[in-house]
C-alpha cells in the first residue's frame, strides 16, 4: 500500500473517531447516524447525540448535605410511615396509603377514569385537614370544579391551579406548601429550558426528575397521572417508571362498570394486590365485595352455564361463564368469545371433542362471561368446559355448583394456584358444591358446608357436573 493511501485511511479513521456517535436514551442502542428510530428496542425520539466519554471523572468528593452516614438501626422511621387516602381499595394496592416523598404514576386508557378517582382522594385528603394542590394541565379550573361537585370532593383545603409550565407547577409548590401533589397530567407539563414538545422524551424526563427531587425534598407524596400507548403502556421513556417509586395500572372495559387498580412497580408493598372500582354517575365508588357483578340474577336453572372462581393478584372474585351451541349449515361452524381467551376455548373444545367425548365438531359455539368480566387464567377451563357440555347436553349443572381447574391437552385436569382461598370464596357466596382436580386439596380440608367432587380429567368432571344437575 502507497504512502499517501496510508495516510487517507489514517485521515478518515481519524475523522470517523472524531465524529460524534448517537444512543439510545431508553436501551442504549448506538449509531455512528442519527436516526429517528432505535434500531433495537423500535422506540421513537429516544435517540439522541453520545458526548463520548470524558478524559476522566468530572465529579469530585464534597461533604455530605444530609449530614453523616448513621446505622441503618438508628434511622427514624416513624415519619416515613404510610398515611391512609381514605380510598381502601386504593390503600389495598399501594401497601397502606401513602408514604412521605413517595411519587406515585397511575397510568390508563382515556375514560377509565384516572382523574376522577384521583380528584377524590384529593377531596378526601383535603376534608381530612390536610392541604392538597391539584395541578390540572388538560383541563380548566372551572371543568375540574365542576366534576368535583358532580363526586362531592370540594373542600377549602384542596388547591386548584391550571398550569402547563414546570416552572410554574413548581412556584405553586412552593408557595402553597401542600401535603399532597396531584398533576394530571405528566405528558402535558414542559418546561422551558429543554426543548421539545409537550409529551416528549425529553420534556417528560426532565418535569418527572424535577417534581420528584421536590416531592423528595419536602417530604410529600405526589400522584401523577400519565398516558398509555395503543399497547396500553405507559406513554413517554421507560425511565419514567425506574424515577417514580410506585406505577399503577388502571383497567376497564369502556361498556362496562368494573375498574381494576393494580401495581406493577411498588417499593412500599405488594405487587399482586388489586383495588376494585365501580364507575358511577357520582364518580368512582369501591368495591370491597365485586363479585355480584359477575353472576347471573336469573331464578331458573339453564343449561350452557358454569361458575368459576379466578384470582386477581391475591384476591379471589367469582365470575359465570356461559357458553351457547347451537346447530348450524356453514362448513366452518363459527367460534365467538366475549371477554373470554379465543385460543383457550378453542383449545378447550378440541380437549371436549376428542378426550370428553361430547360431539361439537359441527356446531356453532359461542362463549362468554357474565358482567363484561374479563377472564384469562387457566383455572377458568374447566368452568368452560362444563358448560359447553352441558350445552351440548341440554342438561343443567347444578344451581350451587363451582368448577376450578386448568384442563391439559391429554384432557386431564391440573391443579391451580390458590384452590383453598377460592373455594372458601366460593362457600362465602353460598356454593355448595365444587369440582375440583384430583389431590389438588392434597392433605387440606375443604370449607365447611361445601362438598368438593374431584376429577383426574375432564370426562369425569363432566359426567360428576352433568349428574348433580340431573340429581338436582
Amino acid at each position: 500500500m502507497s504512502t499517501t493511501t496510508a495516510r487517507g485511511a489514517t485521515g478518515a479513521a481519524k475523522g470517523r473517531a472524531g465524529r460524534p456517535g448517537y444512543v439510545c436514551a431508553e436501551c442504549g442502542w448506538t449509531t455512528v447516524k442519527w436516526v429517528g428510530r432505535c434500531g433495537e428496542c423500535q422506540a421513537w425520539g429516544t435517540v439522541v447525540e453520545d458526548a463520548g466519554p470524558t478524559a476522566g471523572p468530572r465529579t469530585v468528593a464534597t461533604a455530605p448535605s444530609r449530614g453523616p452516614a448513621r446505622a441503618i438501626t438508628e434511622i427514624d422511621v416513624e415519619a416515613a410511615r404510610a398515611r391512609p387516602t381514605g380510598v381502601g381499595e386504593l390503600d389495598r394496592v399501594l401497601g397502606g396509603g401513602l408514604v412521605p416523598g413517595a411519587v406515585v404514576l397511575v397510568a390508563g386508557e382515556p375514560g377509565v377514569g384516572k382523574s376522577t378517582l384521583l380528584l377524590d382522594v384529593a377531596g378526601r385528603v383535603a376534608r381530612d385537614g390536610r392541604s392538597v394542590l391539584y395541578v390540572t394541565g388538560e383541563e380548566s379550573a372551572g371543568q375540574v370544579r365542576l366534576r368535583a361537585e358532580r363526586i362531592g370532593a370540594l373542600s377549602p383545603h384542596l388547591l386548584l391551579a391550571a398550569e402547563v409550565d414546570l416552572g410554574a407547577v413548581l412556584g405553586h409548590l412552593a408557595a402553597c406548601e401542600p401535603e399532597l401533589l396531584v398533576l394530571d397530567s405528566v405528558q402535558t407539563v414542559a418546561s422551558a429550558q429543554v426543548e421539545g414538545a409537550p409529551g416528549g422524551v425529553a420534556q417528560v424526563r426532565e418535569v418527572a426528575a424535577a417534581l420528584i427531587a421536590a416531592a423528595k425534598e419536602r417530604g410529600i407524596p405526589a400522584l401523577l397521572v400519565g398516558h398509555v400507548t395503543k399497547d396500553g403502556s405507559v406513554a413517554g421513556p421507560r425511565t419514567l417508571e425506574h424515577l417514580v417509586d410506585v406505577v399503577c395500572q388502571v383497567e376497564g372495559d369502556r361498556h362496562s362498570r368494573l375498574r381494576l387498580i393494580r401495581a406493577t412497580k411498588n417499593r412500599y408493598g405488594a405487587t399482586d394486590e388489586v383495588g376494585c372500582f365501580d364507575l358511577t354517575d357520582t364518580g368512582v365508588v369501591e368495591l370491597p365485595d365485586p363479585s355480584g357483578l359477575f353472576l347471573s340474577t336469573t331464578a331458573r336453572d339453564v343449561s350452557g352455564t358454569c361458575v368459576t372462581v379466578t384470582l386477581e393478584g391475591r384476591r379471589p372474585l367469582a365470575a359465570e361463564v356461559q357458553a351457547l351451541v347451537a346447530p348450524t349449515l356453514l362448513t366452518n361452524p363459527r367460534r365467538t368469545t366475549s371477554g373470554l381467551d379465543s385460543s383457550r376455548l378453542a383449545m378447550v373444545l378440541a380437549v371436549l371433542q376428542r378426550r370428553g367425548g361430547v360431539p361439537i365438531g359441527d356446531k356453532d359455539v359461542y362463549a362468554s362471561t357474565v358482567g363484561g368480566a374479563r377472564v384469562a387464567e387457566p383455572a377458568a377451563d374447566l368452568a368452560l368446559a362444563l358448560a359447553v357440555a352441558s350445552s351440548a347436553a341440554d342438561v343443567p349443572v347444578a344451581p350451587g355448583l363451582v368448577a376450578v381447574g386448568e384442563v391439559g391437552l391429554a384432557g386431564e385436569v391440573r391443579a391451580v394456584v390458590g384452590l383453598p382461598r377460592r373455594l372458601a370464596e366460593a362457600r362465602r357466596l353460598g356454593f355448595a358444591t365444587a369440582v375440583v382436580p384430583a389431590g389438588a386439596l392434597g392433605e387440606g380440608t375443604p370449607p365447611a358446608g361445601l362438598e368438593v367432587l374431584e376429577a383426574r380429567d375432564v370426562a369425569q368432571a363432566v359426567r360428576l357436573a352433568l349428574r348433580a344437575g340431573r340429581n338436582a
